[in-house]
């Protein structure tokens, strides 16, 4: 009797199984670490259009002494400087400020990167 042989042996499949995790090793990293830097770009992105919609807000008569808040430039009813708040992609959150000399500070929660960006930018 002259069987045909069917399907993959053991050892055939281990070595497919071996590859696979293989791969994954060297992709899943990467992955992670392409992610986190988008996510910290987006930060920086973020933090970069809150703080021009901040000094915006500082330049309209009468509000020149005070410190802006997230209410003033992105408030609820879309009416603002940004229509809707920009939320940190890795679930950080943004704080508005400003520095000894007066210039506006935006910060995140999760990025010091946000943070670091602002102060490249002056």
């Amino acid at each position: 009797m002259n069987k045909m042989k069917q399907g993959f042996t053991l050892v055939e499949i281990m070595i497919v199984v071996a590859i696979i995790a293989i791969l994954a090793a060297i992709a899943i990293p990467n992955f992670i670490a392409y992610r986190n830097e988008s996510q910290e770009n987006a930060c920086t992105s973020n933090a970069n259009s809150i703080k021009t919609a901040a000094e915006t807000w500082l330049s309209k008569p009468g509000n020149a002494d005070k410190t802006p808040t997230m209410d003033n430039i992105a408030p609820a009813d879309g009416t603002g400087y940004i229509k809707k708040a920009p939320t940190c992609p890795a679930g950080g959150s943004y704080t508005i400020g400003k520095d000894a000399a007066g210039a506006i500070t935006v910060t995140c929660s999760k990025h010091a990167a946000a943070a670091e960006a602002e102060k490249e930018d002056e």
